[in-house]
């Protein structure tokens, strides 16, 4: 193992993250979003952040035309605060499995996704991972790991100011700080990157 000869090196290594993470990760808040809609502002005049609705061991899937799942999402409990409309769930597990594309992966210890559906944060345990290519020379499997993301549909964006680790068959890198854009296709990690890197086998 050596470590990373140039920043050219670095960024080949970390080229995947925009398109194929957070693709998956928009996916999910759209999907977070579909499954719990905004109540309505609370009645009572009571303006207190106290849940009105919940929910456990909730499980929601989405079918193709063929039938088969292509979005799965579970979680141990669910809530719904109708003073902002937000949605928090409790160990949460969201699958894609859309044919002809490596299966995706997000699961974390929390998620909440804001009251306008703009933004959604993974907390604890965050993991985030793609599976291998089913292709002659695919990409193998790749895996990123934080305690804290957030997620920007919209602005096809994802941003940690926490430590980030991205593993994969060719090596490690280490981070504090990531910003995934999708829009232009990069990934920056902000400081303190470092990580190991073994050249492809002849």
């Amino acid at each position: 193992m050596t470590d990373f000869p140039s920043r050219r090196a670095l960024d080949r290594a970390v080229a995947w993250m925009p398109v194929l993470l957070l693709a998956g990760l928009a996916a999910l808040t759209w999907w977070l979003d579909s499954q719990v809609q905004d109540a309505g502002p609370r009645r009572d005049g009571n303006a207190r952040h106290d849940p009105d609705l919940f929910a456990e061991d909730v499980r929601g899937v989405e079918l193709d035309e063929a039938g088969r799942a292509v979005q799965t999402l579970a979680a141990a409990r669910a809530r719904h605060y109708p003073d902002d409309g937000t949605v928090e769930f409790d160990d949460p597990r969201f699958v894609m499995t859309q044919p002809d594309r490596p299966k995706f992966t997000v699961r974390a210890d929390r998620a909440r996704v804001s009251g306008d559906r703009e933004r959604a944060f993974f907390e604890g345990n965050v993991r985030a991972a793609r599976a291998a290519e089913k292709v002659a020379d695919g990409a193998g499997p790749v895996e990123l790991a934080t305690e804290y993301l957030e997620v920007i549909p919209k602005r096809d964006r994802a941003v940690t100011d926490r430590p980030v680790t991205i593993t994969e068959p060719r090596g490690i890198i280490r981070a504090t700080g990531l910003v995934l854009d999708n829009a232009t296709k990069t990934a920056t990690l902000r400081s303190e990157v470092r990580g190991t890197f073994s050249p492809p086998a002849r």
